[in-house]
């Protein structure tokens, strides 16, 4: 063969490649596009929902026994436009599930849908086949009754579908909800807790609408469309009146793939109370607050002393809720110098090393190299053995960035961020972790509950494009 027929091959497969990026650029542009809607119908303010508390329908104090129902419906978001929507005994989102440190939980979710779903219970330590994943699968019309005993302490926790290949659509489309632990120990601190006053839930997310008030939802193989609304407990443009007083704020951010930084619009501090897993030792006075999807917060705000009648709460450079500040109130509650006590990190030597090495590809990803397979085991854990988990994200190609890293069925401890102490605000026990490009997180991890749990990235679709995986705790 002479070099003229060498280069003939090599021409046709430079022209492949260059039809093939050609193709992922337009399909990802086309994606981005975006129906014009009436920038009007967005001006006006609407009063924050606040998501009902469920019913406990058993009277004994030490059993309590839920009911939820995964329906679809409408909702309006602007306009009086109706969105198709689904939701848990209601039309978008849930309500907030309350537990006590060791009581024993009975949960009947129903199915109404005419799809297949789950429920996952984002953060709570519980067996594997109570922990919602892709293997608890509930089918259109049936039933599925979880029943575990709460064992770890006050936290802001979550629930959202956790289904093989469709977890993002359903959770975009409205299936989330809050979970609220209390203890001893929250019980008798004396900060914010009268729900819906000065104990706020905020549901954070991104959406795109239609002018007609559908969802905008648009992914393709080059990722995913973020969303120009940033919306709060499922409304648009809201505002909260609150007292001048202490508010705490529980937030949640539910966003399929995009972070939230969250600050005030006049630059004040706040205190940081709690993270994933619960209460931090002590507040600490932060300016904004960083959260990956799936990653939770707790912050104090101190309105008693403000001099403005209105505080706007901030996502980056964008307003996202105004806060009017009423009349001063006689409830008086503090921000306590202490919290919790969290046992220090024992001897980390000789403990089992494992490392996830995490690399995307636009919308799919890769975790050590693999694709998830609901059929493949990737890791044998033996229970009640403390393990080092090392995460690394190695990039990618089309839009490679931070992956949030969350591993079900434990709330852990990270040791290092690239080999530096973390910051205070990590100190805390979390279950969702930020890996930006380059970066290694090394964490220490315990399973006290066996069964076949998961570990993936938190954005969504990533999740349910290849970049999970599981392992088996026995």
């Amino acid at each position: 063969m002479n070099n003229q027929s060498k280069k003939v091959p090599l021409l046709v497969t430079a022209v492949i490649i260059s039809v093939i990026v050609l193709v992922l650029i337009v399909s990802f542009w086309v994606s981005s596009m975006h129906f014009p809607r009436n920038q009007d119908y967005f001006q006006y303010k609407n009063e924050l929902k606040i998501p009902p508390l469920l019913l406990d329908r058993n009277s004994d104090p030490n059993t309590a026994d839920f009911v939820l129902d995964v329906q679809s419906g409408e909702t309006v978001f602007f306009d009086g436009r109706q969105t198709m929507t689904l939701g848990y005994n209601g039309s978008y989102l849930g309500p907030v599930i309350r537990f006590k440190k060791g009581e024993n939980v009975n949960i009947h979710v129903n199915n109404q849908l005419d799809v297949s779903t789950t429920v996952h219970w984002h953060g709570l330590v519980v067996d594997g086949e109570q922990d919602g994943g892709p293997h608890q699968g509930i089918q259109p019309g049936d039933s599925w009754s979880p029943a575990f005993t709460v064992d770890q302490p006050a936290a802001t926790l979550w629930y959202h579908p956790h289904l093989k290949g469709d977890t993002a659509d359903q959770v975009y489309y409205g299936l989330a909800g809050l979970i609220y632990i209390d203890d001893e120990n929250s019980e008798k601190l004396n900060l914010p807790k009268e729900y819906g006053i000065n104990d706020i839930p905020l549901i954070v997310q991104d959406r795109r609408f239609n002018a007609d008030g559908s969802f905008d939802y648009r992914t393709s193989t080059m990722g995913v469309v973020a969303g120009d609304t940033i919306i709060i407990n499922g409304t648009v443009n809201p505002y909260l009146n609150v007292n001048k007083e202490h508010v705490r704020f529980r937030i949640l951010n539910a966003s399929n793939s995009q972070n939230v930084d969250i600050s005030l619009s006049n630059g004040v501090d706040f205190q940081q109370i709690a993270s994933d897993g619960g209460f931090l030792e002590v507040p600490l006075t932060r300016r904004s607050i960083f959260l990956s999807p799936g990653e939770r917060a707790e912050v104090v705000i101190d309105f008693s002393r403000s001099d403005l009648d209105k505080i706007s709460l901030m996502s980056g450079n964008q307003p996202v809720m105004d806060i009017n500040l009423t009349t001063a109130s006689a409830e008086l509650t503090e921000i306590p110098d202490s919290l919790t006590t969290i046992a220090p990190i024992n001897s980390i030597e000789n403990l089992s090393i494992r490392v996830f090495e995490l690399q995307s590809m636009g919308i799919s990803g890769t975790i050590n190299g693999k694709f998830f397979d609901m059929n493949r085991i990737d890791e044998e854990v033996t229970l009640n053995e403390s393990e080092i988990w090392i995460i690394r994200n190695t990039g990618g190609m089309m839009r490679s960035g931070g992956h949030p890293f969350h591993v079900h069925g434990t709330q852990f401890q990270i040791l290092s961020r690239n080999g530096q102490t973390p910051p205070l605000h990590e100190r805390g026990f979390k279950d969702t972790v930020y890996v930006n490009t380059g970066e290694e997180v090394a964490m220490l991890v315990q399973f006290t509950h066996p069964g076949i749990f998961m570990y993936h990235c938190h954005i969504l679709e990533h999740e349910d494009n290849g970049m999970m995986g599981q392992f088996r705790v026995s």
